[in-house]
């Protein structure tokens, strides 16, 4: 015969899960908050924007866009991973933030191994190796060729040490055998401003971000830095066709929730975001900003993110990168 305990124990057993069914029936009843841990404008916020819009329109609730940048997206991520964990506060993580700040940076808030469970990958965000419209160098073999015959003399800008701007560039030098002169600024934008002004030879950042400057003529093309090429620029070619083989470096921007989310909310909550982001209406968005929208499981997202993170703590000990 089973103990008064056990009898006790079973039931509350059987009271938390109906109460975790009927917390993910009634989701959501109330405002959903996206916090994403950049300024406003990148290109991290700009997709989550695309993709509130449409959760609003599916959930019949707001689904408000809360930027709080600082710290590279440590001071965001420390308030979702302090938030409620019923599924109403929840964070754009991206490949900075999950991936490569728990290699980059002796002290976190957080824990990132523990403090938040995946939801779902979002939308890859290609990277792209651009030069001054003045520069000489018309193709990336052109560039390496340079970079090669001055060893140390190519700079190229990024958003800070750590960064995926920073990491994609030396991916790229230890792939081509090159050395190159590395100069951090304190954000994207900067970085880029500079490149424009000419005061440093060139960049790696995303798509979304450098499209405009494309178009307009003020920034070259020269390699697109992802395993294929993006939609958006079908004619640049990837730095694994034309210099080396196999050679992929992506960002990418996913959703997750602090770490006692009930799974079952978890996995409404991904299965609305797949859904909403494979709409022809998003996935055109996407596209035309440069950025390749996805939507996947927990199980998939969570997988990227641990291959990338063993993969930039590899290159962040080979390299000796340290925060600024």
């Amino acid at each position: 015969m089973m103990t008064l305990r056990a009898v006790l124990t079973a039931a509350a057993a059987c009271l938390i899960t109906v109460a975790a069914h009927a917390q993910t029936a009634a989701y959501p009843s109330r405002s959903v908050t996206l916090v994403v841990p950049f300024a406003p404008g990148g290109g991290t916020d700009t997709g989550t924007r695309i993709l509130a819009q449409k959760l609003s329109q599916k959930w019949n609730q707001p689904v408000v866009v809360e930027n709080k940048p600082g710290a590279a997206g440590m001071i965001g991520a420390d308030y979702v991973a302090r938030a409620t964990p019923d599924g109403y506060t929840l964070l754009i993580g991206n490949l900075g933030t999950q991936s490569v700040n728990p290699s980059l940076y002796k002290k976190i808030p957080y824990n990132p191994d523990t403090a938040f469970a995946a939801v779902s990958l979002i939308a890859e965000l290609p990277l792209l190796l651009v030069v001054n419209q003045n520069s000489p160098a018309k193709s990336l073999s052109e560039l390496v060729a340079f970079a090669k015959s001055k060893p140390g003399n190519l700079a190229y800008s990024s958003s800070g040490s750590g960064g995926s701007m920073h990491l994609a560039a030396e991916l790229l030098a230890s792939g081509t055998g090159t050395k190159l002169l590395h100069v951090p600024y304190k954000g994207g934008g900067p970085a880029i401003q500079d490149l424009l002004a000419g005061q440093v030879d060139m960049s790696i950042a995303t798509i979304l971000e450098l499209n405009s400057h494309i178009k307009s003529g003020k920034l070259r093309p020269l390699a697109q830095m992802g395993a294929t090429r993006a939609a958006a620029l079908p004619n640049v070619p990837t730095v694994a066709e034309v210099a080396v083989a196999g050679f992929s470096a992506t960002s990418w921007m996913g959703l997750l929730a602090p770490a006692g989310t009930p799974k079952a909310l978890i996995e409404r909550i991904s299965a609305d975001v797949q859904e909403a982001v494979n709409t022809p209406e998003i996935r055109d968005k996407f596209a035309s900003l440069g950025a390749v929208p996805v939507g996947s499981d927990a199980a998939k997202f969570q997988a990227l993110i641990d291959a990338d993170r063993s993969k930039y703590a590899r290159l962040i000990k080979e390299k000796g990168i340290v925060a600024d």
